[in-house]
């Protein structure tokens, strides 16, 4: 700053002195005087993006750092469980997911196009279109159909019975999901009984309370509660979005069973 000061000081001398003659020589030093403070100044101010680009990526990593270095002082032991429970956790909740949206289907279409066809076709044609369809309302629709022949009463039951079958495969391995939101926490807490047993048990041999002999026993104890809560609250977000998915497409069931009841009513008329 002082040197662009100086700069402006140089620059308002020969502003002013203008109009007098210099001689070659001054001139000459003077422009190369300029010449080095600009480009130190450049320099500097170069520096001083690098060093905060520098700070920037420090704290990043710092980051990673940071979390990789607590998840050790955790212990490999509990804070290693908890991890297990994250993956799987995870794994089943991402595979639930990926059912569950390759599960839904447009049923008002497919009503549609059954109704369509059992005018057209019969009920074979309507089979037919519940085949090529994916999803569980169509295979609600198709053995509701395969009994349609026999009488109402047995396509009903064929409706409501494998309606219950579908249900089961939509809620397929969602329990294992709420076994780990509930045992990631526990085992923090188990985890922060056994570091505090630890501590007292420092403080015991070593005959005298001492903040250091306890900081390491009481600092394992958090960490395993803090990782094991934040496992469970990750795993309960993707719980409650599966659960209210598969509400979803059970109401949808039940609406296209009543419609598909409907339309064989009208059809034995």
């Amino acid at each position: 700053m002082k040197k662009l000061v100086c700069l402006i000081g140089m620059f308002s001398m020969l502003f002013i002195h203008s109009n007098y003659s210099f001689p070659q020589e001054e001139v000459d030093s003077l422009v190369q005087e300029v010449d080095s403070i600009v480009q130190s100044e450049v320099l500097e101010s170069s520096d001083d993006i690098v060093e905060e680009q520098l700070v920037v990526e420090e704290e990043e990593l710092n980051f990673h750092q940071e979390l990789k270095k607590r998840f050790i002082e955790g212990g490999p032991g509990f804070m290693g469980i908890v991890l297990l429970c994250l993956i799987l956790g995870l794994a089943i909740a991402i595979e639930r997911i990926i059912y569950l949206n390759l599960s839904t289907s447009d049923s008002k279409k497919l009503t549609a196009n059954v109704e369509a066809a059992m005018k057209n076709g019969g009920v074979k044609a309507a089979k037919e279109v519940c085949r090529n369809t994916p999803g569980p309302v169509a295979s609600i629709f198709y053995q509701g159909l395969d009994r349609a022949d026999e009488s109402l009463e047995s396509a009903e039951k064929a409706i409501i019975s494998y309606g219950g079958v579908q249900m089961g495969q939509l809620e397929k391995n969602v329990s294992w999901i709420s076994l780990f939101i509930a045992l990631a926490p526990m085992l923090g807490f188990m985890g922060t009984v056994i570091g505090m047993i630890q501590a007292f048990d420092k403080i015991e041999a070593a005959g005298d309370m001492q903040p250091s002999l306890v900081a390491g026993g009481i600092k394992v104890a958090l960490l395993t509660t803090v990782f094991g809560l934040i496992v469970a609250i990750i795993l309960q977000i993707f719980y409650n979005y599966i659960i209210a998915k598969i509400d979803n497409i059970v109401n949808d069931m039940e609406d296209a069973s009543i419609s598909l009841m409907d339309i064989l009513v009208s059809n034995k008329k």
